[in-house]
């Protein structure tokens, strides 16, 4: 058999959706199968085990993400602004998001979870160095910031959503415990200049919210 690109990459969309939907070790290939109204033979025809389409998604997963990332870089009016595309962009990504799916690739899909710390490590750890010099560049934030400590505490910081024993799921949103953690980072960093550009922002984004619930109520 000829593998069909189009059925690969439809497979691995659907394992994306239900692992982050409900975690990793909760989908069973079966699962998956059932959901695309195709055999499990036919997904082995593609993927020699689950272990291999986990570690498809997540890559599929880190490249939109890093997509998404500098794109927020290139879009920012200053070093604040992108800290503030970047909380709407991780909301909308965790929104929808089991935080067991962190758990489950360190526990049972190592590849991938180390394909993730590769990914934080480098990547992310460079985006936040970036955005430190920036602001500290702009007056944004305080000239006395430490880039090498404040870039790796932030980077930590990232991962404290995802534990599951301090934050569980029945109780925490993922993305709301995402965002107060990256709005009290923010405040930390900035200097008095900073402080008054973030109030600002934050004013302009409640006030369109507002708008935007004024807006849709109307069409309801």
């Amino acid at each position: 058999m000829i593998p069909d690109i189009n059925t690969k990459v439809r497979i691995r969309d659907k394992a994306k959706e239900l692992f982050l939907r409900y975690g990793i070790r909760s989908v069973s290939m079966d699962d998956i199968a059932n959901q695309l109204g195709m055999s499990k033979k036919t997904i082995y025809q593609y993927y020699t085990d689950k272990n291999e389409l986990v570690d498809a998604v997540i890559e599929d997963e880190l490249q939109h993400m890093q997509h998404d990332c500098l794109k927020c870089g290139e879009n920012a009016k200053d070093a604040i602004d992108e800290i503030y595309l970047t909380v709407d962009q991780v909301i909308e990504q965790l929104s929808s998001m089991n935080p067991m799916v962190l758990y489950d690739m360190e526990k049972f899909h190592i590849r991938a979870y180390q394909r993730f710390m590769e990914h934080k490590n480098k990547f992310l750890l460079q985006v936040i160095k970036k955005n430190l010099e920036w602001g500290i560049k702009d007056g944004l934030y305080r000239s006395e910031v430490d880039v090498d400590i404040l870039s790796k505490f932030r980077l930590e910081s990232m991962m404290i959503p995802f534990n599951i024993d301090i934050f569980p799921p029945s109780k925490y949103k993922l993305s709301e415990v995402t965002k107060t953690i990256i709005e009290h980072y923010v405040f930390g960093v900035a200097s008095l200049k900073g402080h008054k550009l973030i109030l600002k922002y934050q004013q302009h984004r409640n006030k369109n919210a507002k708008n935007y619930e004024t807006e849709s109520g109307k069409h309801v």
